[in-house]
């Protein structure tokens, strides 16, 4: 599938003029921080040096008083606090880090996963019935409850207090909870709205703190948790995330919890300096897991875990994660069959696929795999309680949950935001709903969003790859959506003769600009061998890459890692 290459450009001359003197940066990294939003010196220094003193004061987010107040209530009235979260990482990162720091001072707590198959996304009256039975007067909801209203007016009627903790857009009405912690609420003066639910847990545990004279420097040591939650759930990674995230990283290559350690020792990543892609590729997977094949409290057990437990948890959360992986595998090649056995297939413009017998904790994981190779919008549906139930996921600018939405008389409950949505319906509906979608689809989509789209920061020549130019990339990070890894382009690239296919169809070359000062650099492109040719008949080329800096024995080189590669024009 030929990929549409999107070079940015910066429209504002005066700001990169400004930022190249006052920082004394040559014009890439000027170009890439304006990209940034980065427009002067404040502003750089903000970025490049992060401090745990410009957090904001917890007590802005609206409801925060109220909050802190109602726990200190349940301190001294020895009430039992249950604190409740979603399966997820973030869920589950936040229940650890707000049990974990209220243990110390509410003598009866307990925390509650749901059940991702019997009670589903969110509150369930379910766990407000435990919570009865169990006499737990306050409960606090983390990763989920904006939208529960009907579950909060259920807690009221039993006498049970919520403090809801939640950084998903909230509805028309707010729920009726003691307090309601969302700085996405139209009227909450919060500064940073795109806090992970487990940033919302960090600053209620920042407030107590703040409220009792403490330390803050107890709430600080939870920063893995919190730079978990945030690579896991793909929040944007600038503002407040962005410090966030700098200091979780720094205690996770210097001092993890025990169960994070004993995960990272296990997957032979422990003495390896740790970012937010071995977050994402190695912990969240595993950390989701648990919730997907077995139970999201098993996350939670990890997490909590001493250094005498944390082994065996990590052991069994690994265990989960390949029979996580050997059914996604099983599926996504079943998914991948139906589509390509189906005549009309590449006539459609979405797609929807059911299989009553697919395992309902991996269909989102699914629904991602078939964009990667169909590019279309795409809904994996599979049978749970007597319904088909599953996942959708889009492709980049168009609204699934709009069109789903739309689609929703034939839907018994749909929920989600642009690119990702969750639905359930009356299996016999499902060839209805597939129809009613296609054409909700091909009625809205535009032709240019069903090419997937290369997003390229800037063009540059070979030649301006140095140690330099190296050594302020390596400050850009944590990086993630806002500040992404920059992405380069550079024209008319040869290869030194060295050219050749390692592993399974990997490029391996050492190109040059013709030119130039004739820069030479190692290059691998995965998946691309089909290029050789390109190289040995000396064919000029156009290749997007990001720059990695190997180290082996003690000597550093410079690899371009080169993910796309066309003819030059």
């Amino acid at each position: 599938m030929q990929k549409k290459w999107n070079i940015h450009h910066i429209k504002n001359s005066e700001v990169i003029s400004e930022l190249q003197g006052t920082l004394a940066v040559d014009e890439t990294i000027a170009k890439l921080l304006a990209l940034r939003g980065i427009s002067n010196f404040e502003e750089a220094k903000t970025f490049f040096r992060p401090s745990l003193e410009t957090l904001h004061d917890p007590f802005l987010m609206k409801g925060m008083n109220i909050a802190i107040e109602r726990i200190i209530k349940a301190i001294n009235d020895n009430e039992k606090v249950l604190i409740f979260g979603d399966y997820d990482v973030d869920g589950t990162t936040s229940v650890a880090l707000v049990y974990s720091f209220f243990k110390k001072y509410i003598s009866e707590i307990r925390y509650y996963i749901p059940d991702r198959y019997i009670e589903g996304y969110g509150i369930s009256f379910k766990s407000i019935d435990y919570a009865s039975e169990n006499n737990y007067s306050l409960i606090i909801a983390l990763d989920c409850g904006i939208k529960a209203n009907d579950k909060i007016d259920y807690a009221n009627s039993k006498n049970i207090d919520f403090i809801i903790c939640d950084h998903h857009l909230p509805g028309e009405d707010i729920p009726n909870a003691v307090a309601v912690l969302d700085p996405k609420q139209s009227d909450c003066p919060y500064p940073y709205k795109e806090l992970a639910g487990c940033g919302i847990g960090f600053k209620l545990a920042q407030a107590f703190c703040i409220q009792n004279g403490m330390d803050e420097q107890e709430v600080f040591d939870y920063l893995d948790l919190v730079v978990t939650s945030i690579a896991a759930d793909i929040v944007p990674i600038d503002g407040e995330n962005r410090v966030l995230a700098h200091f979780g990283l720094k205690l996770l290559n210097t001092n993890p919890r025990p169960g994070l350690k004993a995960l990272l020792a296990l997957n032979k990543q422990q003495d390896k300096e740790l970012d937010i892609n071995t977050l994402v590729f190695t912990i969240a997977p595993r950390i989701n897991a648990a919730g997907r094949i077995e139970h999201g409290s098993k996350a939670v057990e990890l997490l909590i875990s001493d250094t005498n437990e944390a082994t065996e948890f990590s052991k069994k959360i690994n265990e989960t994660n390949s029979q996580r992986r050997d059914i996604d595998i099983s599926i996504t090649d079943e998914a991948f069959e139906t589509m390509d056995l189906d005549p009309i297939t590449p006539f459609k413009k979405s797609t929807v696929l059911f299989n009553p017998n697919w395992h309902k904790g991996v269909v989102g994981i699914v629904a991602s795999r078939m964009i990667e190779r169909y590019y279309k919008p795409t809904i994996i549906l599979t049978e749970s309680n007597g319904m088909a139930t599953g996942s959708a996921r889009s492709v980049k600018d168009f609204d699934v949950y709009t069109a789903i939405e739309n689609c929703s008389h034939l839907l018994e409950q749909f929920g989600g935001h642009k690119f990702a949505a969750g639905l359930s319906l009356k299996t016999e509906n499902v060839k209805a709903f597939a129809e009613a979608f296609e054409n909700e689809v091909s009625r809205t989509i535009k032709t240019e969003m069903l090419n997937p789209t290369v997003e390229i920061d800037l063009e540059i020549l070979l030649d301006n790859i140095n140690d330099k130019l190296i050594r302020i990339l390596n400050q850009f990070a944590p990086h993630g959506p806002n500040n992404m890894t920059p992405v380069f382009c550079s024209k008319n690239i040869l290869d030194t003769g060295y050219a050749k296919i390692v592993g399974n169809n990997h490029l391996k070359l050492e190109v040059y600009q013709p030119n130039t000062q004739l820069t030479k650099i190692e290059a691998i492109a995965f998946n691309k061998g089909d290029f050789l040719n390109f190289f040995k008949r000396n064919i000029p080329v156009d290749i997007v890459y990001k720059i990695k800096v190997n180290e082996f024995r003690g000597a550093t080189t410079i690899q371009l890692l080169v993910e796309e590669i066309m003819p030059s024009a």
